[in-house]
C-alpha cells in the first residue's frame, strides 16, 4: 500500500500491475449500523495489460523478428582461409555438381572434381581456373573409388580434406514398383546410396583431420515417397545414413549437412529419359499386368513426365548456394530445402497425417483401368 495522497483524506492507494486502485472509506447508514465502515474500489486502467491481444501479437512478431535477425547474423559468419581448403565433389559432369565446382572455384577454394567421363572432366577444366583438378570416378565400382581416394590423399596431404560433397545420382528407371525388376532397383541404389556410402567411408580420416564438412545430396523424396522405383528408397537411405553419421562425427568436430531439393531442371528430371524408361518397363510387363493397368494409364504417366519440365525450377543456384553455405559457413544448417515446392508443399506434406497425404496423392495420380 502506498502513502496517503494529498487532497484525499482517508484515501489509501495500492498499486496492482497496470491498474491503480483507490480505496475510499465512508459510512453507509442505510446498509450498516451507525459507526460501521464500508468501502468500495475504483479501478482506473492505465498502461496496456500483457493480456491485451494486440500487445500479445506484437510481442510474438517482435520475438520472431529477433529470432530471424539473430539467425541471419549467426549463419553469415564465414570460415577463414578458404583458399587453403580442399573440397572433393562427385558427379561434376553436369547439374548441381558441375555448377558447384565452378562456383567454389570462383570463391577461391581448391576444388577436386570427380566426373564420370573424360569428356565431362575436360569440359569442366575449360570453364575453370588452374586450381581446379579433375579425376574420373564411377561410384558403383570399388576399384574406381579406391583410385580416387588415393588421388585425393596425394593432393590434400597433411592439411586433410575440408569438404566432401556426395552429389552423384540418377533417377531412372522410375515406374510403378510392380513394373520393375530387382536390377532396376539396384541400378539406382548402387549410385545414389551404396556408392555414396562407399565414397564416404573411404574418406573420413581426411575430413576428420581438417575438422571439415560432409554434404550429402538427398531430396524431398527422402521425406515423401511420391512414386515407385529405387529413387525415393535411395534418398530415404541417404537421410538415415546422414543422421547417424552426423551424430558420430560431431565428436571429432566434423559437421554433416543434407541438401533436400525440390524439382529442378537437371538430368535427373529429364522428361524424355523418364518417359523412355517408363516405356521400357511397360514393354517388359506380362499381358496380365498390362491388362490391369491399361494403355490409358501408361499414356497418363508419360504425359505427366512431359509436364515435369515446366514444373521444374531452372535456377540451380538455389541448390548450389545451399551447398556453398554448408561448406563455408561457421554454423551450417543440418538440412537445406531449396525450392519453393520443397518449402511450401513437400516438406509440409511430410508432416501431415498419412491418411491425408495418401488421399491427396490418390486423387492427383492416374488410376489403373481395373482399379476398384
Amino acid at each position: 500500500m502506498g502513502p496517503a495522497q494529498p487532497g484525499g483524506e482517508g484515501a489509501l492507494w495500492g498499486e496492482v500491475p497496470g491498474i491503480w486502485i483507490s480505496v475510499q472509506r465512508f459510512a453507509v447508514a442505510s446498509l450498516h449500523p451507525p459507526g460501521a465502515a464500508a468501502g468500495f474500489l475504483i479501478l482506473a486502467p492505465t498502461a496496456p495489460s500483457l493480456c491485451d491481444p494486440l500487445t500479445m501479437w506484437l510481442s510474438v512478431v517482435a520475438l520472431v523478428g529477433l529470432y530471424y535477425l539473430l539467425r541471419w547474423y549467426w549463419e553469415r559468419q564465414v570460415v577463414s582461409h578458404l583458399q587453403d581448403k580442399y573440397v572433393f565433389i562427385t558427379g561434376c559432369d553436369s547439374g548441381f555438381g558441375n555448377l558447384l565446382a565452378r562456383q567454389l572455384d570462383l570463391r577461391g577454394l581448391r576444388v577436386l572434381a570427380a566426373c564420370l567421363t573424360e569428356e565431362g572432366a575436360q569440359q569442366l577444366r575449360g570453364q575453370t581456373s588452374d586450381r581446379l583438378e579433375t579425376v574420373i570416378l564411377d561410384v558403383t565400382k570399388t576399384d574406381s573409388i579406391s583410385a580416387a581416394t588415393q588421388w585425393v590423399k596425394e593432393r590434400v596431404g597433411d592439411r586433410g580434406l575440408w569438404g566432401l560433397v556426395n552429389n552423384a545420382g540418377i533417377s531412372m528407371p522410375t515406374a510403378p514398383n510392380e513394373w520393375l525388376t530387382r536390377r532396376d532397383f539396384m541400378k539406382i541404389l548402387d549410385v545414389n546410396l551404396l556408392g555414396l556410402l562407399e565414397v564416404t567411408l573411404s574418406l573420413p580420416s581426411l575430413v576428420r583431420k581438417a575438422r571439415g564438412r560432409m554434404v550429402n545430396v538427398s531430396s524431398v523424396m527422402g521425406r515423401l515417397s511420391l512414386f515407385g522405383g529405387g529413387y525415393c528408397i535411395s534418398k530415404y537411405g541417404v537421410e538415415a545414413f546422414s543422421d547417424s553419421l552426423r551424430r558420430e562425427l560431431s565428436y571429432f568436430g566434423v559437421k554433416v549437412a543434407m541438401i533436400e531439393p525440390g524439382y529442378f531442371n537437371t538430368d535427373v528430371t529429364n522428361p524424355e529419359k523418364i518417359s523412355r524408361a517408363t516405356q521400357e518397363a511397360w514393354d517388359r510387363l506380362s499381358p496380365e499386368v498390362k491388362e490391369l493397368y491399361g494403355e490409358k494409364f501408361l499414356a497418363s504417366v508419360k504425359k505427366s513426365s512431359e509436364k515435369l519440365k515446366s514444373a521444374c525450377c531452372n535456377n540451380l543456384y538455389l541448390v548450389t548456394n545451399c551447398m556453398e553455405h554448408a561448406l563455408t559457413a561457421c554454423h551450417p544448417r543440418t538440412r537445406y530445402s531449396p525450392g519453393w515446392d520443397a518449402k511450401l508443399l513437400y516438406i509440409p506434406m511430410s508432416y501431415m497425417p498419412t491418411l491425408l497425404v495418401d488421399t491427396m496423392i490418390y486423387w492427383s495420380s492416374p488410376r489403373p483401368i481395373k482399379a476398384l
